[in-house]
């Protein structure tokens, strides 16, 4: 089921639970930022194998597949041959497979791409969507409270995975890559999930409801598929640097991304605002002399001192730090990414 608040953020109901009032929803910022928090991931994995699969993967995406090292992953873009985002993903390095995650709703496109450019590879595709259910833990107590539960991830770094065990059932730890705060993910069967999560809500974590998380990357500066990130965007506007790799050879659209690099710049950037007055919902257009410069795509209240951020794209030369903009009743100001004091705000 959907709904959506009064911002236009899209809202997905779980299990018919619904957060409501501010109060609950700030309770489960705080963990986030300042304790443990835990919910569950809609994600998708599919399996790589056969003799071609590092080479062809690599020839696939935006980011250096051939060179990772065993249990370490990246993130990357699929592009079209225009250079447009086709998609986004995880890619690790398991040894004998390399595993690719990404949301659930993109996995009948990631299928397809994949389908259409596999022709006398060596690459075995299978997914596993369904198999597993994707845990999350996240905030600065989460090693301590899967060690708890049972499970060591003090030596990860960020897009490394580990197998593991626990309580005989076998699952997969991985290390996210959030830049603000501390997060995990616990891949595991589906018949030994509802286990798992019991035992990691009885070790003292908050529970934290999708309209929670994604404030919380709104605040993070993540950007989401299909919301922050469309198809006509060009990696280079997300400001995501973290999927390009420039050294790594060719791939699908890498001519439109060396031409943009090379070049120097894009017309248009990924950027944060922080908001006064009246609330815009995601969509809002900033206009000079009748043209548009800014667009907003995502808009969130957060926690703590009701600070209104949003995420969204802006011409180039004007998306500086600090420079505001006025529409109505609405004033908006450029920002930084991540935003900065939110949480230190949410854990007073």
């Amino acid at each position: 089921m959907l709904r959506y608040n009064q911002i236009g953020m899209r809202i997905e109901a779980q299990d018919e639970q619904v957060v409501s009032g501010s109060a609950q929803v700030g309770e489960e910022f705080r963990a986030l930022v300042s304790g443990c928090g835990v919910y569950r991931l809609d994600r998708a994995q599919i399996s790589l194998t056969g003799s071609d699969r590092v080479r062809w993967l690599n020839g696939m995406v935006t980011n250096n597949v051939r060179d990772l090292a065993v249990g370490q992953g990246v993130y990357a873009f699929l592009l079209n041959p225009q250079g447009k985002i086709q998609g986004d993903l995880y890619a690790f390095n398991r040894g004998e497979s390399l595993l690719v995650e990404a949301e659930r709703g993109q996995v009948e496109t990631v299928l397809q791409i994949f389908d259409r450019y596999i022709i006398m590879d060596d690459v075995e595709v299978q997914n596993l969507t369904g198999k597993f259910q994707v845990i999350g833990v996240a905030g600065p107590k989460s090693e301590g409270v899967l060690a708890a539960v049972g499970l060591q991830v003090g030596g990860l770094q960020a897009l490394q995975l580990a197998d593991a065990e626990w309580n005989g059932a076998k699952l997969t730890v991985i290390r996210g890559d959030n830049p603000c705060v501390t997060t995990y993910e616990l891949l595991v069967a589906e018949q030994d999930a509802e286990s798992l999560w019991k035992a990691v809500l009885q070790a003292g974590v908050q529970e934290v409801h999708e309209p929670t998380r994604e404030t919380f990357c709104i605040a993070c500066g993540i950007p989401k598929l299909g919301v922050d990130i469309r198809p006509r965007d060009l990696p280079q506007e997300t400001g995501q640097e973290r999927a390009l790799n420039f050294s790594k050879g060719c791939y699908i659209g890498q001519e439109i991304v060396e031409r943009i690099r090379s070049r120097g710049a894009v017309h248009r950037v990924f950027a944060g605002f922080e908001i006064e007055g009246t609330i815009p919902s995601a969509g809002f257009r900033i206009q000079e002399e009748g043209k548009d410069i800014a667009e907003l795509t995502s808009v969130a209240t957060v926690p703590g001192r009701d600070r209104i951020l949003a995420l969204g794209y802006g011409r180039r030369e004007l998306m500086m730090p600090g420079k505001e903009f006025v529409a109505g009743d609405t004033k908006l100001r450029v920002v930084t990414l991540p935003f900065s004091g939110i949480f230190e705000a949410a854990r007073n």
